[in-house]
């Protein structure tokens, strides 16, 4: 789904282009934040009695005007967010991306766009969200998926499921990836907020890309501009990122495992995971593998798993005792 700016007011187009161009977000947060934004003018407007609830996704909001905009008080912003909670069912981490939006927005507009004097959304909270430790597949049965992949692209599904376990790469970076990326044993690659990182790729990974490039990946008849792309279609261009992720449900469907409970950012946890419990690396190192602006989200990486716990607990000198 693209951003339709033509039914956008100007300051709101002024603020996407601000935050992709400026501030370096991604274009995925880009659109989520233009997606959360109009969400909240379309509630606004029937909050003002100027719109109907029962046609919500029709309201334009084009018309809104700087007075418009200028009438928002922190209630309206706290009145939207238990709306998207009852009404729209949204989980605290919907509604904690939407109370980003609302307050980069309001920011942009009152201190650089200074189109408006206060900042309503100053001191909106954000909503508290349950930790709870990431779902990953163990190492058994992380083999197990690597075996059961095959069918006509078998040597192409099989490197970019081996890629995603062994490098933690999210879905985006490897839809994107191009031949021309992968150099001396390293692939380079742009993540969240249009950071580079470099990859260094295992044995596995690289004997998996060459089986599949020097084997399966078409030599001609590739469609422009998908010439460089590593990952190819049977309609021989780039393959798409809702294609990358129905080929990895359909594998772990074959592999006995729930596609319902594991998903292609599952296997990002996994290789996270697998590489601090098995590969002892360092929650630093791991950090700039996964390419985390902050230590904390990696450190959820760190949880020990039920084995540990039980080996812990039978290490107990009480544990014998009846």
């Amino acid at each position: 789904m693209n951003i339709n700016h033509q039914e956008a007011p100007f300051f709101l187009k002024d603020f996407i282009t601000y935050m992709e161009a400026i501030r370096g977000k991604s274009k995925n947060t880009v659109k989520e934040y233009y997606f959360d934004l109009r969400t909240f003018f379309r509630y606004m407007k029937v909050l003002r009695n100027q719109a109907q609830l029962d046609d919500f996704e029709s309201i334009t909001i084009d018309d809104i005007d700087i007075k418009f905009i200028q009438s928002i008080t922190l209630h309206d912003l706290y009145e939207f967010l238990a709306y998207t909670s009852s009404e729209r069912l949204n989980n605290a981490n919907s509604r904690a991306r939407k109370v980003a939006a609302l307050r980069s927005f309001f920011k942009y507009m009152n201190v650089k766009a200074k189109l408006i004097p206060d900042n309503p959304a100053k001191d909106l909270d954000s909503p508290k969200i349950p930790k709870s430790l990431p779902k990953y597949l163990t190492l058994d049965e992380s083999r197990d998926l690597l075996s059961h992949i095959d069918g006509n692209d078998k040597l192409r599904d099989y490197a970019i499921i081996t890629l995603f376990l062994n490098c933690g790469m999210r879905l985006s970076e490897l839809a994107a990836t191009n031949l021309k990326d992968i150099r001396d044993g390293k692939l380079t690659v742009v993540g969240k907020g249009n950071k580079e990182r470099v990859i260094y790729l295992n044995k596995a990974c690289l004997n998996a890309i060459e089986a599949y490039v020097q084997n399966e990946r078409p030599k001609e008849g590739i469609k422009p501009p998908h010439q460089q792309a590593l990952f190819i279609s049977r309609h021989k261009q780039r393959l798409s990122v809702k294609t990358i992720q129905a080929l990895v449900k359909k594998h772990l469907k074959a592999a006995g495992l729930d596609d319902s409970k594991f998903s292609v950012h599952k296997l990002r946890h996994t290789a996270a995971t697998l590489m601090y419990q098995h590969g002892h690396v360092d929650v630093r190192v791991l950090q700039e593998i996964l390419g985390h602006t902050n230590l904390a989200t990696t450190q959820i990486y760190t949880h020990l798993d039920s084995e540990q716990l039980r080996s812990a607990a039978d290490s107990n000198p009480l544990a014998d005792i009846d």
